[in-house]
């Protein structure tokens, strides 16, 4: 998508940019508690962050390692599978018990 001949990006770039940073601040991949810390603390959207997270792995930015640290590509059918009623909650990602990280 362009605006004026500028690339638009399919996700929120602050968020990207508070994902980003906390992902370097810690010095590892986020796992889904650090989200959760993320949007009490910053009063942001459960889902928003979420959403961000995904749009971003689907450019290949991120990436998500399952418990033992295997990468796992999570595919459109599991995203859609999760946004039924079209919002994410956290128990909806319980299952994940991974990390996500930049690549």
């Amino acid at each position: 998508m362009s605006d004026e001949g500028f690339e638009v990006p399919k996700w929120d770039v602050a968020l990207e940019s508070l994902i980003s940073e906390e992902s370097r601040k810690l010095g590892q991949g986020l796992t889904l508690d650090d989200f959760i810390r993320l949007a009490k603390e910053h009063t942001i959207r459960f889902d928003d962050i979420i959403f961000t997270l995904f749009a971003l792995c689907e450019e290949g930015l991120w990436q998500y390692h399952d418990e033992n640290g295997a990468l796992k590509v999570i595919t459109q059918e599991e995203i859609d599978g999760l946004f039924v009623g079209g919002r994410i909650k956290e128990e909806d990602m319980r299952h994940l018990t991974g990390a996500w990280s930049q690549k």
